[in-house]
């Protein structure tokens, strides 16, 4: 049965296409009439695709199947997150897909605001001719602060690369040598508000940001200096600000607010410029996030990827892509066990700074191997589902003097018969964000990308055994992108493992094996 996702906004249809096109997915998108009402019509929702909409208790309430919310952007504080944890929900957001949109927009407003732009052109179209009114300067050789160096904050020191400014950054989760890599000095807060000609404010509203931007830093800035937010409301003191507008002359260009809604704006009398939300709203910026809404609910589903999930304790510094190696690699050793063997053991090794995550990590590793393993589920469930199949699960401690940085082994066990077992080893890491498979049981340094179709044989090695294989595949019009081969010198075999255009039948897999007297070959989709 299919799984049906609302998305009760003005989303760009590339969400839809996609889940669509899954097959596993019902889609409702209609952006014309009352959230609720929708959810009175759709009650059976398994998903919810929003922008800015408010999803509340009442929303929830109103979706008794709900399972997912995904936030297309990157804030989700319009998101009752509480209530979606006391009703197992997750919620997801999609960072990094507006970010450009947003640093772009800061460059826009800064140079709106140095040439007068906005109030030039009304005086213009009023038939005026004010050329010294509207005496402008220049942003080149400003010395700009950027506080909060993650996606958007690093996006805005790139654009910003092309005025010669000096960049002065503020990121306690960032070291100095990363800041250094962005051309940004890193700085602690009074330095970057004293130093500043402009300063740009990217980070979120918590309980420790919230009026951040006080009376003191404030008084901290240079006369006329400008204060950008496309962050958070909540992160300036608004009173502060008022009163330090009024001392210092400053400046201050906002597009956020306590409330994304019609009405007067708290901010009118000391906002320059002043507009309505419009950081993500850009076509590129809304596709992006529509894209990523929905591959995230895909990978969600399929792979038990779990890294955006915002109301889960999930830990810092889990990077989503070693979710999607946990679930590749048991994908990959799966296939060297053979889908015949019965698990009997499923091993890991967390190495690197992944050693705190294998709870986490578990679980995609258990969504790989079982169709019916909800993702959704933690990891007390993931080994109570291995628990209930009788299959047993250690993860070992690690030596670091291995130097597998940053790596995960996968052991998988399994009973051929009543009496034979047989074990499959896979090591894999994240390279320049691309999985890879690094082992496979005996063969190192294979370094091989396994995604789509593939087929490996292993052999005793001897020449033309691979030239072999490739005519053989071509003789089916089957074309190899990608092979990588690798010797084991003790039992002098080989193993050789393809990246393919198409898929390999197992009656082809199994003529080349016989072929090649192959003593191990498996072909599937990754």
């Amino acid at each position: 049965m299919k799984k049906k996702v609302l998305i009760p906004t003005k989303l760009d249809k590339v969400a839809a296409d996609i889940l669509k096109a899954n097959g596993n997915y019902d889609v409702v998108q209609d952006d014309a009439g009352d959230v609720m009402a929708l959810c009175s019509k759709h009650s059976d929702a398994y998903a919810l695709i929003v922008r800015s909409e408010p999803v509340t208790a009442e929303v929830m309430d109103a979706l008794p199947q709900l399972k997912v919310v995904i936030r297309a952007g990157a804030g989700f504080n319009t998101i009752d997150t509480k209530h979606a944890r006391k009703k197992g929900i997750d919620v997801m957001n999609t960072p990094g897909a507006n970010s450009n949109g947003v640093a772009e927009e800061v460059v826009a407003l800064m140079l709106a605001d140095a040439r007068h732009l906005i109030k030039a052109d009304a005086s213009c179209r009023a038939g005026e001719w004010e050329k010294k009114a509207f005496m402008g300067r220049e942003i080149a050789g400003k010395t700009v602060g950027i506080v909060g160096l993650g996606n958007i904050g690093r996006l805005v020191a790139k654009r910003l690369a092309g005025f010669e400014c000096a960049l002065l950054g503020y990121d306690p989760m960032i070291s100095r040598e990363r800041a250094a890599e962005m051309d940004v000095q890193q700085v602690d807060l009074d330095t970057l508000f004293a130093q500043s000609d402009y300063v740009s404010l990217h980070i979120p509203e918590t309980a420790e940001t919230k009026k951040m931007v006080n009376g003191r830093l404030l008084g901290l800035m240079k006369k006329g200096a400008t204060i950008v937010n496309c962050a958070r409301a909540g992160v300036i003191d608004e009173e502060a600000l008022r009163k330090a507008k009024a001392e210092k002359g400053l400046r201050f260009l906002n597009d956020v607010y306590p409330k994304d809604e019609p009405g007067p704006k708290s901010v009118a009398d000391i906002a320059d410029i002043m507009v309505p939300h419009l950081g993500a709203s850009t076509k590129e910026a809304n596709a992006q996030a529509a894209r990523r809404s929905a591959e995230q609910l895909i990978e969600y589903d399929e792979k038990g990827v779990t890294s955006y999930i915002v109301n889960r304790d999930i830990p810092e510094g889990l990077d989503e892509a070693y979710c999607r190696l946990a679930n590749t690699l048991a994908r990959v050793c799966r296939m060297v066990l053979g889908k015949e063997t019965k698990l009997k053991l499923i091993e890991t090794s967390f190495y690197g700074t992944l050693k705190p995550f294998g709870d986490w990590l578990v679980v995609p590793i258990v969504a790989a191997l079982w169709d019916e393993f909800a993702p959704s589920m933690d990891a007390k469930g993931a080994l109570k589902f291995l628990e209930g199949r009788g299959i047993d699960y250690a993860n070992r401690e690690t030596d670091a003097r291995k130097g597998f940085a940053n790596s995960i082994t996968l052991d998988l066990t399994g009973n051929i018969d009543s009496s034979t077992l047989k074990k499959a080893s896979v090591r894999g890491t994240v390279a320049e964000g691309v999985v890879m498979v690094s082992r496979i049981d005996d063969f190192e340094k294979l370094y091989f990308e396994p995604t789509g179709y593939v087929v490996c044989f292993q052999y005793k090695d001897r020449p033309g055994v691979v030239g072999h294989i490739g005519a053989a595949l071509a003789e089916h019009g089957i074309n190899i992108e990608d092979v990588r081969h690798s010797h084991y010198l003790p039992t002098d075999q080989s193993m050789v493992i393809c990246r393919l255009n198409k898929p390999v039948s197992e009656d082809i897999t199994r003529k080349i094996a016989k072929e090649i007297k192959a003593v191990m070959a498996f072909a599937g989709t990754v």
